[in-house]
């Protein structure tokens, strides 16, 4: 019996609203999918990898063998013991070491698959570089350390290929085990998609996916990870609009790009490119057939397939790709047993890299990030020093949690207003502006804010030095006696009121007190405020903020009295670039955070940089350091020597009104170091910069030097002394040439600037507008004679 007509007609209602809803869904889908699924809107989606300083071999250079071994370990050599040396190893013999780069072609001449031949002297100077024809260098690079990758939110980590340049083994192992009729179906592989579900049914779970590879591109690229029916039928009509729009070879060399492959330091590796360099160390074009079944087998599960953690397994699962490729004839039976017996990659995973997250943010910030996140990605090869980096880590790190269980009322008082201490390194080459090293803050991800590059702070007495540097600059007949601005020049040290349109300025000392005459040298060494701002008021305020803005300080200055004292606020990267301007004796390198910038294929694009100017002359930047050495021998830097530190430095202390900020800032003539610590509230201290940041420059100069400061790539070279100086006894009290009669003590002056009056009862010099640089003996000689005559 047929059912009512009403049932009937129910049935065909029902049946017509969903055709409509089929339709509707299909149409939104499909709508959906011809506006995403475009290959061309992340074909550019590549990060900006950011590089070390590549290390170099020199001839004629000593090296540290544990350092390069080191080095190379990190960024992923093996070292070989026996046999050839292939890429991405090295042996490393007593006098004889063997290096052979990968081949990568984004880092250009600096991973060019080059062997070099590396030969010791007893002292480990290098004594020839030669490659493998026999072609001698002076000097030859060594691959950087990968330091960041700079992304957008959908780039992924990897190195883009060609399908035309990837070996043919390469494709066939991919397509054996993801896709076998990749170039027979539109998208949808409808035979797969039955056998799969006739397996999960009679397994009773899944055990066996149909999607093909258009469709992993599809999800990878537009779609979430979640296994729902939307999702899947979203998949589907996105691998159709895929498939209409692009060849077979477009959709598979945007699937070999982007395919995901694992983990590397962190990051994502996607994309054959990537793998090849990660897990071979080489170019994805010199894959042979062994590795290209391991990689091919990884897409399963990188993770299960792992070489590194699981070999095994991976063996077993590279080991049933080449069967798999043999059963379908497209390898040989005798290459299937050859790539069989192939090791896994013996490569040593790459150590942790350093903690550069607010350098990176400072280069990009420096380069434009937007200009770099071009299509095809940029390579930048930075100017940091990744072991100083290490080392500036660890001396803010372990510095500031010393500092706090030694003081634990600044865990108080951070407890009390929610702002944890922070403190800021940066170290630069004076010689040539390479920001080597620089850490922010305390913790990058609680913070990211970079102190070191951005936080504008007073310097306090850490801005003297360029104060000094100003005075000595300063031209005889400029000041009133015309005498020239000495460090024997005696500066009075006593109460001073300067009226201003603030109302009275009446700077103090840190110890209250007053000294009375005091001279230039000691005033610094001692750092007294009431003699720097009697200096400040002679010297000029205009001109001592043009002594700031040619050391390399662009920060807001006002010609104000109080910027003797260090008021105004400027960064730590520029007081590093100020006092860097001492080390280099008067000269002002251009700062240079990156050394180039490469293209996908390794070109070369030099950045543009300052090439730098004079500051001041040699003879006066050396007397400014003669005397920020005496601060470290006997002044406010003297306990730098009890914190482990013992080598040769220049460098002064700073602590501004409150005890807000922190400072210690010094330099040898390979490095100019500048520590800050302080609350970004701006809370007090309680403490002096001699206490709270000296400690953490003592622990990175003694890490980065050795405790004498003669160890390493930046040991200190020597203050070796500039022609046209002299050095002249001077007494202190009088600031004239000392005699018989008028002890005095050794000081430097540049020539014939040294004083030519003696304070000796039993005799004098010319006076100081008299020409010539010598006094006339034997005129001294015969008033002596006269005066004992009477």
């Amino acid at each position: 019996m047929g059912g009512s007509p009403g049932g009937r007609s129910g049935i065909r209602r029902a049946a017509a609203a969903a055709f409509v809803v089929v339709l509707l869904v299909g149409t939104i889908l499909a709508i959906e999918a011809r506006s995403v699924a475009r290959l061309d809107s992340v074909s550019g989606d590549l990060p900006v990898r950011l590089y070390s300083r590549p290390p170099m071999l020199v001839l004629g250079q000593p090296i540290d063998v544990d350092a390069l071994e080191a080095h190379l370990s990190r960024v992923g050599y093996t070292r070989v013991r026996e046999g050839a040396v292939g890429a991405g190893q090295f042996a490393a013999g007593r006098r004889e070491w063997v290096i052979v780069n990968r081949r990568i072609a984004r880092l250009g001449p600096l991973a060019s698959g080059q062997a070099v031949r590396v030969r010791l002297d007893r002292w480990n100077r290098v004594t020839s570089l030669e490659d493998r024809e026999g072609q001698r260098y002076r000097a030859v690079p060594l691959e950087p350390e990968l330091i960041a990758v700079a992304s957008g939110e959908r780039t992924r980590d990897r190195t883009p290929v060609r399908l035309a340049e990837l070996p043919p083994h390469l494709l066939d192992a991919v397509l054996t085990v993801e896709d076998q009729r990749f170039y027979r179906h539109r998208g949808l592989d409808y035979v797969r998609i039955g056998a799969a579900a006739l397996a999960n049914m009679r397994d009773g779970r899944i055990v066996q996916g149909g999607s093909t590879i258009t469709q992993q591109l599809a999800r990878s690229l537009f779609l979430d990870s979640r296994r729902t029916f939307v999702r899947k039928a979203r998949e589907a009509a996105m691998a159709l609009t895929l498939e209409s729009r692009y060849s077979k070879d477009r959709i598979l060399e945007a699937y070999l790009n982007e395919v995901y492959l694992g983990q590397e330091g962190g990051l994502a590796i996607h994309g054959v490119g990537r793998a090849a360099e990660v897990y071979f160390g080489k170019d994805a074009s010199h894959l042979d057939l062994a590795e290209s079944a391991l990689l091919a087998g990884l897409i399963r599960g990188p993770n299960l397939y792992s070489p590194s953690r699981r070999p095994e397994v991976a063996r077993a699962r590279r080991d049933l790709v080449l069967r798999l490729m043999a059963e379908r004839g497209v390898i040989a039976e005798s290459d299937r047993l050859e790539a069989s017996t192939a090791p896994l990659p013996d490569r040593a995973r790459g150590g942790e890299p350093p903690r550069a997250r607010y350098y990176a943010d400072y280069v990009l910030r420096e380069l434009g990030a937007n200009d770099l996140a071009s299509p095809g990605g940029r390579t930048v090869i930075t100017s940091l020093d990744p072991q100083l980096q290490r080392v500036a880590t660890a001396a803010v790190s372990d510095g500031l949690a010393a500092l706090e269980s030694e003081h634990p009322g600044l865990v108080e008082r951070s407890d009390a207003s929610g702002s944890a201490l922070q403190a800021a390194l940066v170290a630069v080459d004076p010689r040539t502006g390479d920001v080597l090293a620089m850490v922010g803050g305390r913790d990058y991800g609680s913070s990211q804010y970079n102190r070191a590059a951005h936080a504008r702070r007073q310097p306090g007495s850490s801005f003297k030095p360029i104060v000094t540097l100003s005075a000595l600059a300063v031209a005889p007949g400029e000041r009133r006696d015309g005498s020239p601005i000495t460090l024997a020049t005696v500066l009075s040290d006593e109460p001073l009121e300067v009226e201003t349109p603030a109302g009275p300025w009446q700077p103090i000392n840190y110890d209250g007190r007053f000294h009375g005459q005091v001279t230039l040298r000691e005033a610094l060494e001692r750092s007294l405020n009431v003699p720097f701002a009697r200096l400040g008021l002679e010297v000029g305020a205009e001109r001592i903020v043009s002594m700031a803005r040619r050391v390399g300080i662009d920060s807001r200055l006002k010609a104000y009295p109080s910027i003797a004292l260090g008021a105004f606020e400027v960064t730590p990267l520029e007081m590093a670039r100020a006092y860097g301007v001492l080390a280099a004796g008067g000269y002002r390198a251009g700062t240079r955070p990156v050394l180039a910038v490469l293209g996908p294929d390794g070109e070369v694009s030099v950045t543009e940089r300052d090439d730098g100017e004079r500051a001041a002359s040699e003879s006066v930047a050396y007397l400014v350091t003669s005397a920020l050495r005496g601060a470290v021998e006997r002044g406010t830097g003297r306990s730098l020597r009890a914190h482990g530190f013992s080598g040769a430095v220049a460098a002064k202390s700073g602590t501004t009104n409150g005890f807000r900020d922190g400072w210690f800032i010094g330099y040898t003539p390979t490095l100019a170091v500048a520590v800050w610590v302080g609350f970004d509230d701006g809370q007090s201290l309680g403490l002096p910069g001699s206490r709270v940041a000296l400690p953490v420059f003592a622990r990175f100069m003694a890490s980065a030097t050795g405790r004498y400061g003669d160890e390493g790539p930046w040991a200190n070279t020597g203050f070796d002394p500039p022609a046209g100086l002299e050095v002249v006894d001077v007494n202190p009290e009088t600031g004239l040439r000392a005699g018989p009669g008028c002890p005095g003590r050794p000081e430097i002056f540049v020539r014939g600037t040294a004083p030519r009056r003696s304070c000796s009862p039993y005799g004098y010099y010319s006076d100081w507008r008299a020409d010539g640089n010598r006094y006339d003996v034997l005129r001294r000689l015969a008033e002596v004679r006269a005066r004992r005559d009477r």
